[in-house]
């Protein structure tokens, strides 16, 4: 059973209410309320209360974590901005990256919304040990996280430029690792993204 704090997850909630408020207006809250009777019975009455308090124009859903996991794979195109905590977004991550491809091409970033400490960015796989030193590892995943970073840091165009280049060499379809049906090693791919950086 998770242990929440009011205050942990209003923090973390209006924080995903502020950036869907950037986006398109739309924002999902991951629960399980109706099995979890008290962690995510909070959850459920925090997130009524923001957006009821702070942000009355925002569209906000509650959605069982088992419903999401569904909805990803049979319309992901309904979803934009997402928040749930820690074990249900590190599964529904994982299930994210499967549908775009595979765990190697899946950025994450672990922010400090009030930036008072260091956030952390790592691709969803981690250090994929298994492969290390191989030649094997998709760098993709390594690459968007740091456009994640270059987000957080307020140089949106630079990331933007990142996301591009991988865009161009993915569509390409000749220097992809395996993982993506290609033949091209780590190196290979990471030099066809800073040749497309240009």
């Amino acid at each position: 059973m998770p242990v929440f704090t009011r205050r942990a997850v209003e923090r973390v909630i209006r924080y995903a209410m502020r950036r869907a408020e950037e986006r398109r207006g739309r924002l999902i809250s991951v629960t399980k309320s109706n099995a979890s009777r008290f962690a995510y019975v909070l959850w459920d009455e925090v997130t009524q209360e923001l957006a009821e308090r702070e942000f009355p124009a925002l569209r906000v859903e509650r959605v069982h974590v088992d419903a999401m996991a569904a909805r990803m794979v049979l319309n992901p195109g309904s979803i934009d901005v997402v928040v749930g905590s820690n074990l249900f977004n590190d599964i529904l991550t994982d299930l994210g990256a499967a549908i775009q491809g595979g765990m190697g091409i899946a950025a994450s970033a672990n922010l400090d919304p009030s930036r008072t400490h260091p956030s952390m960015f790592e691709p969803v796989h981690g250090s994929a040990p298994d492969i290390a030193g191989k030649g094997r590892a998709n760098p993709i995943g390594a690459i968007l996280t740091g456009a994640l970073m270059l987000d957080h840091l307020g140089l949106g165009p630079a990331a933007a430029r990142v996301r591009q280049a991988v865009a161009e060499v993915t569509a390409g379809g000749t220097v992809l690792t395996g993982d993506l049906g290609g033949t091209a090693s780590t190196e290979e791919v990471a030099d066809a993204v800073v040749g497309a950086l240009g």
